[in-house]
């Protein structure tokens, strides 16, 4: 399987390119710069693979939460691509992502994947590891304060993302013995989102057509469930 892959949630910009398992990756910490490096990353890889963007199978990309332009540019730029090469499309959750790097560099299983979300806020998400390294939510996905944040039953737990570096004073205070280690400076890679994506494909999860592709901001459905009970 041949998958490109890319994510602008954040600071940080990134695209993959998986090729039956084997992955390569540009990465860069580079805010407000995403819009003019994420095509350029995304044609070095093809080039490098001599590869054409119609001999791809899949498409991927970091749906959010996150910034709002940059998950909004990730949106857009994978859905002219699937659009111009009739391609398929599978968001993949940049906290998930968070999380599934957490495990690829630190080796742990139980982590808690959070990016600043302004405000006083921070988007979270609690993931375990299943079998095979892989990362799943173990809940929905948060937009809160850090002292209203779910906080995870039991010990062992790592604390990964930007949002740490934010809120990390907050967050290990609740925390207490629950918290093993945390990374503040973790970011979401691409090549996390190609590897849960490949995952998702294999598992028998259905790719959207390009129509179908759009962002999850959180913060607006979150406002539209406050609207809703008022």
């Amino acid at each position: 399987m041949k998958l490109l892959a890319i994510d602008t949630a954040t600071e940080a910009c990134s695209a993959a390119l998986w090729v039956d398992g084997e992955v390569a990756e540009r990465f860069d910490i580079a805010p407000r710069q995403h819009a003019s490096l994420i095509l350029p990353m995304a044609e070095q890889l093809l080039a490098e693979a001599e590869l054409m963007v119609s001999q791809l199978d899949l498409l991927a990309f970091g749906r959010g939460p996150g910034s709002f332009t940059g998950v909004r540019i990730a949106a857009s730029i994978t859905q002219g691509i699937a659009f111009a090469a009739d391609l398929p499309v599978l968001p993949v959750s940049t906290l998930t992502a968070l999380a599934q790097g957490a495990g690829r560099k630190a080796g742990v299983n139980r982590v808690l994947a959070a990016i600043d979300a302004r405000m006083g806020e921070l988007y979270w998400s609690r993931c375990t590891a299943e079998p095979g390294a892989i990362m799943r939510p173990a809940g929905d996905e948060q937009l809160a304060a850090p002292a209203a944040v779910l906080l995870p039953a039991g010990s062992g737990w790592h604390g990964a993302g930007p949002g740490w570096h934010s809120h990390g004073e907050s967050l290990r205070k609740r925390m207490a013995t629950r918290l093993e280690s945390s990374d503040p400076e973790s970011y979401p890679h691409a090549l996390d989102v190609a590897a849960l994506a490949a995952h998702d494909l294999s598992a028998g999860v259905v790719p959207l057509p390009a129509a179908q592709v759009l962002p999850v901001y959180l913060r607006n459905s979150v406002a539209g469930r406050r609207k809703k009970s008022e």
